[in-house]
């Protein structure tokens, strides 16, 4: 083989090499560039809750900033919420629990069940040092949650009907969306 066949064979897998990368993403397709909330077709911002669960992140890690939050509430099911965010994450169906039939791997989105009382409970310590007076008496009753794993510049979805309300001190029966790194 020539010199001249030898460059011209090196120049043109350079310009393919090139041509290759100059179409190559850095991001995959449809993945927002920056951290981004998805909202809920209709859900209504509740922004005294996030502001609420901000300040216990700052009692909490009381040297770092606090991260993004957002909670919105609607009137859809759990259900229709979780599959929406799930479909929107890429993941496809939700499974029916965090054990998605006894596999190993803990799948992407799933649905559990929780006690209210038992929950609040939890937290009564922390709505002290936040000076949020509220009766945990009244946290009454079982709900349904989702929980859709974060993925790249998108927060974690915990999704929950009903939910309780600490700062009225009563259940809601609507669905809750809160949205964390």
């Amino acid at each position: 083989m020539s010199r001249i066949t030898r460059a011209l064979a090196l120049a043109s897998i350079a310009v393919l090499a090139l041509a290759g990368c100059k179409n190559e993403k850095a991001q995959q397709p449809g993945e927002p560039q920056s951290f981004t909330f998805t909202q809920y077709p209709g859900a209504v911002y509740q922004s005294q809750l996030s502001e609420l669960v901000k300040r216990a992140n700052s009692v909490i890690h009381p040297d770092q900033t606090p991260p993004p939050v957002a909670i919105y509430d609607t009137d859809a099911p759990v259900d229709a919420v979780a599959e929406y965010y799930s479909k929107e994450y890429g993941y496809g169906r939700v499974a029916p629990d965090a054990t998605n039939n006894l596999s190993v791997v803990k799948p992407p989105a799933y649905f559990r069940n929780g006690d209210l009382q038992t929950d609040v409970k939890a937290i009564t310590g922390l709505l002290q040092q936040l000076k949020v007076n509220t009766d945990i008496t009244k946290a009454q009753g079982k709900y349904r949650a989702a929980e859709i794993e974060a993925k790249m510049n998108r927060p974690h979805v915990t999704i929950q009907r009903p939910y309780f309300d600490v700062l009225k001190s009563q259940v809601i029966d609507r669905t809750m969306i809160l949205m964390s790194p």
